[in-house]
């Protein structure tokens, strides 16, 4: 079978930063670098941004933003939008319809329950919750859609099989390495820690800023934390960062703006504390040629593979510590194998292992008459 027309399904508003988003907009780019038509399906109407895709990008519903898995997430509660995105997909005529968090609500549901097209999931969410435990019933219901399912992650297909049953094949979250040496590597004499997220409890930037703030306190050569993201614990942040002139909040930034910044970057920080079924940007330091310091959970070690300086989760002392101990250890060859390490989530090889899936799924699909 030859797949030649793909839709792919986020759940998420792609005018919010975020990994799903980040894993839908590079996937269209690899496949339409393969001659594979794309239409991108996603929340928020008031989005007119341009992204860089070739194919088209179709926006429906009211975007709000609801509290979930200790984040928010910026999704659509409305059916019509639902239908909206529906009737885009009939006009489109897909060969495959690949869902990224297929049960988030709301925009794929209608395409689910129709059915029309051979489907295909990608599962990304780690930690059971009141979303999964509650609404099971619904779920087994919507994973009748689905032909061939894949999760990010041990944890995350762990998640999915506890919540509905679905034995989802584990797979990874893939990126487009090639595009994060694009510009030279931007070093000054300031040591740089970069720390990249969503500003809310759980992604462990607090923990951050007390680490850097002790650090300088005691007199030693300064690091200077720019602090990339937004969100509800902003305010707070800023608060614990007390106007140090050594912490600078740059606020969301686009994704050229990130990629400049790993590569001016020493060392990037991961601190979250829980919640990460698979650390991305971790591999994204390493293929931008930046040390890699992350919290010792269980997304972030699988991601590092040995290759990051790793720390007990929210304790400022240690990760400091394993700041110091990133600097001090830094060779050519250091960074040369976790660069090599980051090679494995490349795009190119994801999209090839997703080409044969829809090959799979459109034989389920076919063979269900």
């Amino acid at each position: 079978m030859s797949v030649r027309r793909v839709a792919l399904v986020s759940p998420y508003a792609l005018s919010v930063f975020g990994g799903v988003q980040e894993q839908v907009l590079a996937m269209a780019r690899e496949l339409e670098r393969r001659g594979t038509s794309v239409l991108i399906l996603a929340p928020d109407e008031r989005d007119r941004a341009r992204y860089d895709v070739a194919g088209e990008v179709e926006r429906f519903g009211p975007l709000l933003s609801i509290r979930a898995n200790g984040s928010r997430a910026p999704l659509t509660l409305s059916p019509r939008a639902a239908r909206a995105a529906r009737e885009a997909a009939r006009a489109f005529k897909p060969d495959v319809i690949h869902f990224h968090e297929p049960f988030a609500p709301l925009i794929g549901w209608s395409l689910l329950r129709a059915h029309e097209v051979a489907a295909v999931a990608t599962f990304h969410r780690s930690g059971s919750g009141p979303a999964f435990t509650l609404t099971k019933p619904l779920l087994r219901s919507l994973a009748k859609g689905l032909d061939v399912a894949s999760a990010v992650s041990d944890a995350a297909a762990t998640t999915i099989r506890d919540a509905t049953g679905i034995v989802a094949d584990v797979l990874f979250n893939g990126f487009e390495t090639e595009r994060f040496v694009e510009w030279p590597r931007e070093r000054s004499r300031e040591i740089v820690v970069l720390s990249v997220g969503r500003l809310e409890e759980r992604k462990g930037t607090a923990v951050a800023i007390e680490a850097v703030r002790a650090h300088n306190a005691r007199g030693l050569e300064q690091w200077r934390l720019v602090v990339i993201g937004e969100g509800p614990e902003r305010a707070k942040l800023e608060a614990l960062a007390a106007h140090d002139e050594m912490i600078n909040f740059v606020g969301g930034v686009d994704d050229h703006e990130k990629r400049r910044w790993l590569r001016r970057a020493n060392v990037l920080v991961a601190p979250a504390t829980r919640g990460e079924s698979f650390g991305l940007i971790i591999l994204e330091a390493m293929a931008s040629e930046a040390l890699v310091v992350a919290s010792d959970i269980p997304g972030y070690r699988e991601a590092a593979g040995g290759h990051a300086e790793l720390f007990e989760p929210a304790n400022p002392l240690q990760l400091e510590r394993a700041i110091e101990h990133a600097l001090a250890s830094e060779t050519s060859d250091r960074i040369g194998d976790a660069r090599a390490h980051a090679e494995h989530w490349s795009m190119r090889q994801l999209v090839s292992e997703y080409e044969t899936r829809y090959d799979v799924a459109r034989r389920i699909y076919a063979e269900r008459g």
